[in-house]
């Protein structure tokens, strides 16, 4: 039979038999089971947490194999979604799953944070628009929402806790296209296109400045042509990944358990294992701090983001002169027309 307190009678001392026992009353929930994700949940499950609310809608493949808990030659093909169920239940067969097999849609977000104490954040770095609206959920239902990113052998981590800081959506200010710019391109799909294009990628870099606001990483990208925001391609490590669980979990306990302060938004935390360094972040008013400014405008130029832009942009126009325009421009349509850029770049 399985015996809970001999199982995680090691974390006692660093937690206490009182505490031990209140973590398995907590609910976590985890948006998004890859990387990360998959991380939060086994390092959560370790620590003696028995409920989880997971998410998640993608299969393992090969190119998960570098960094992903789950990624083995067996789980190939197999969802990500049952593997972590499986690994959570032969690290703990006491433990309570609800699942979200169809991932995180607005239809499904209050139902995923039912009975949630806190959300731990690892959906895509792409997936934008639903992160926006699973933060707005837990700040309307008082839940405490953490997220970490990996960036190269460190991680990055912000808290957006309940009637403390600032807000995900006003840390953060991300923009959408106004009804009247829209209203105004509506007879011109190319430039209609290219107005979504272009909030989608300074949103992206939004979200990504934001939570990287020192953005001390840069200083050991090899090769920046591997960070695509168009065709949603970025470098990723298992070091990174590793640290990011660490540092979030760390926190999650911290805050469950009412164990001291921890740094929220506008504060953040940046460590770096490569640099050896650790910064702790403050941006005031967020994304409108001129600092925010300055380090979205080396992002862009890092990683020449207008000039892809503007790329796209004249193909897409051509394309809309010779009646070739496509109604919906996938990754891999927009990875062919950076194809000549990067010719024209290297030449």
């Amino acid at each position: 039979m399985f015996a809970y307190d001999q199982a995680f009678k090691r974390n006692i001392g660093w937690v206490s038999a009182e505490e031990q026992n209140r973590i398995k009353d907590f609910t976590i929930a985890i948006g998004g089971l890859g990387g990360v994700g998959g991380s939060h949940a086994i390092t959560m499950a370790r620590m003696g947490f028995t409920k989880f609310r997971i998410a998640d809608l993608d299969h393992y493949e090969l190119s998960n194999f570098n960094r992903q808990d789950g990624a083995n030659i067996k789980n190939i093909g197999r969802s990500k979604i049952d593997v972590t169920a499986e690994t959570l239940m032969v690290i703990n067969p006491n433990i309570e799953i609800t699942r979200f097999d169809n991932g995180l849609s607005k239809d499904n977000i209050d139902e995923f944070l039912t009975g949630a104490d806190i959300y731990l954040d690892s959906l895509d770095i792409f997936a934008l628009d639903i992160r926006r609206h699973v933060f707005e959920s837990c700040a309307a239902l008082n839940i405490p929402a953490l997220t970490a990113a990996p960036l190269g052998m460190g991680t990055a981590f912000l808290a957006f806790l309940p009637l403390t800081g600032m807000d995900f959506k006003t840390y953060f200010d991300m923009r959408d296209p106004s009804p009247a710019a829209i209203s105004k391109a509506l007879n011109n799909p190319a430039t209609l296109y290219m107005l979504h294009l272009e909030h989608y990628i300074d949103n992206i870099i939004r979200f990504i400045s934001g939570v990287a606001a020192s953005a001390m990483q840069r200083h050991y990208l090899i090769d920046k042509t591997k960070v695509n925001f168009f065709t949603k391609d970025v470098p990723s490590l298992k070091v990174g990944i590793d640290m990011a669980a660490g540092v979030l979990c760390s926190n999650a306990v911290k805050i469950l358990l009412g164990r001291g302060d921890v740094p929220a938004a506008p504060h953040g935390l940046h460590f770096d294992a490569y640099l050896n360094t650790c910064k702790k972040t403050w941006r005031p008013m967020g994304q409108k701090n001129p600092l925010s400014a300055l380090t979205r405008h080396i992002i862009r130029r890092l990683l020449n983001v207008d000039d892809m832009l503007s790329h796209i942009r004249h193909e897409l126009e051509q394309a809309e002169k010779d009646g070739k325009l496509k109604p919906y421009y996938s990754s891999d349509d927009l990875y062919i027309l950076l194809q000549k850029y990067r010719q024209q770049a290297t030449s």
